[in-house]
């Protein structure tokens, strides 16, 4: 796979991507709430996605005006009950295999099902599908092969939904061809959109129709139609993506699919400070954090 000029940086030229969105008037005058989202993984430094965090996050602040917290749960934490329930999106990292699978796939579940905003991107991507196959089409056994990897002559069940992929992606860019009226489409603004990668696992076919008629819609795929996004119908803001958007650029501009997670997560906030709904652990109403956990928050005043 080869770079091309309609990249992540040339986005920034369609009215209706993230740049564009700075001029809405919900944002930095309006938009007061401080949004908290949970990093759910287990930060490395060796992992460049999270070596851009704090500069992603500062970029959402200064550059779109969406006040956001960070804080960092590891996935042994995420385990805990409760642990991301207060948060007002939950974003699932690179960095796989992660310490804790369970931990990582009650994450994805808690945000699915109380409807929180949620992104997962690489090794999130993974395990959204994984968690989704599990829980929602009653795929109890289906596997993802980092985390259980078994021989093929050992896939008798069919229950092999992750794998490794034919041609590794690590450190390629890839082109997409988004679906139309989707809301990948909508938040790139183009049809087509060339991304980084730094996975060596996707998803299986077989056992993706089940996956789609329980609900779960793929809305980006690869030059050889290989579901490389995915969205949940119906659900505030339900993203997915195989590629790392924390690598877009030289990472003082968020991709679009960073700043709408941000986006989403300040409209959950403020949903909640107007009675909707309530944010916090009531044991702990000053710690956007379960009060088992002790998630450490993302600071930026260094940069």
């Amino acid at each position: 796979m080869t770079s091309d000029p309609r990249n992540a940086a040339a986005r920034t030229s369609d009215p209706r991507n993230a740049a564009a969105r700075t001029s809405d008037p919900r944002n930095a005058a309006a938009r007061k709430t401080t949004a908290r989202i949970a990093l759910v993984g287990d930060r490395a430094p060796a992992v460049r996605s999270h070596q851009r965090l704090p500069g992603l996050l500062d970029a959402l602040r200064r550059r779109h005006g969406l006040p956001v917290d960070a804080y960092w749960i590891p996935t042994e934490d995420a385990l805990e009950p409760g642990a991301v329930r207060g948060f007002d999106a939950v974003w699932l990292l690179p960095g796989s295999p992660y310490r804790s699978e369970a931990g990582a796939l009650a994450a994805v579940r808690t945000a699915r099902e109380n409807g929180i905003p949620f992104l997962g991107t690489c090794g999130g991507f993974q395990h959204a599908l994984l968690e989704f196959a599990r829980n929602v089409c009653g795929l109890a056994t289906a596997r993802h092969a980092e985390n259980d990897p078994r021989g093929e002559d050992d896939d008798a069940a069919g229950d092999l939904l992750i794998g490794p992929l034919a041609c590794s992606l690590v450190g390629h860019e890839g082109r997409l061809a988004t679906v139309p009226g989707s809301l990948a489409e909508r938040l790139l603004g183009s049809r087509e959109s060339v991304e980084r990668f730094h996975c060596a696992y996707g998803p299986v076919p077989a056992l993706l129709p089940r996956l789609v008629a329980s609900g779960l819609r793929f809305t980006g795929h690869d030059g050889e139609q290989a579901p490389r996004i995915a969205e949940l119908p119906g659900h505030p803001f339900y993203l997915a993506t195989l590629f790392q958007p924390e690598l877009a650029g030289d990472g003082t501009d968020p991709h679009p699919f960073i700043t709408a997670l941000a986006e989403a997560a300040v409209t959950h906030a403020e949903q909640a400070n107007s009675g909707m709904k309530s944010r916090f652990d009531e044991k702990s109403l000053s710690w956007p954090v379960h009060s088992g956990h002790t998630g450490e928050r993302i600071r930026t005043s260094s940069l």
